[in-house]
């Protein structure tokens, strides 16, 4: 059994509950019991199929234990195996830049760069470089995440893209 469904089989009767409580409370919600209802309804590979895909969909982390644990041999592994693929294509197409280290010399250059390249005010831009290493913007692509490592590179800054 894979593990994200052995995560989620403990909520299935919390589910239930909540959808039969919604369907109960004078009309309202219909579209959350529809989708309660939905998601019930599922094998345990369509849900390994939903996690992956919700996870995507708000941009957490895909290389999760559930994608690399999963024994061979059980059920829906030609399905999730093709949704693996997916995802490293996804993975590919939007980089996070991230600050390792920086010089101290170099600290204001940076934050200024920091401050040019995001909406932040001059005291959230200086505690963000200050906590390096952190990820300044995420969900870039290729080209964009490159152009804005190397300025920060320019401006003396150990910079990664993820």
């Amino acid at each position: 059994m894979p593990l994200v469904f052995s995560k989620l089989a403990p909520l299935i009767p919390r589910l239930r509950r909540l959808s039969t409580a919604v369907t109960t409370a004078a009309g309202e919600g219909p579209k959350l019991s529809r989708i309660a209802d939905e998601l019930l309804e599922l094998s345990p590979a369509e849900l390994d199929d939903y996690a992956a895909l919700l996870r995507l969909k708000l941009r957490l982390s895909l290389t999760s234990n559930a994608a690399s644990l999963s024994s061979p041999g059980t059920a829906g592994d030609a399905a999730s195996g093709s949704s693996r693929a997916e995802e490293a294509a996804a993975v590919k197409t939007a980089f996070d830049v991230k600050i390792e280290k920086y010089e101290a010399a170099a600290k204001i250059k940076i934050i200024k760069e920091v401050r040019a390249v995001t909406d932040l005010g001059l005291k959230e831009a200086k505690e963000l470089v200050e906590k390096a290493p952190v990820v300044v913007r995420s969900g870039l692509p290729k080209e964009e995440a490159e152009a804005l490592a190397a300025k920060l590179k320019a401006a003396g800054a150990a910079v990664a893209l993820e």
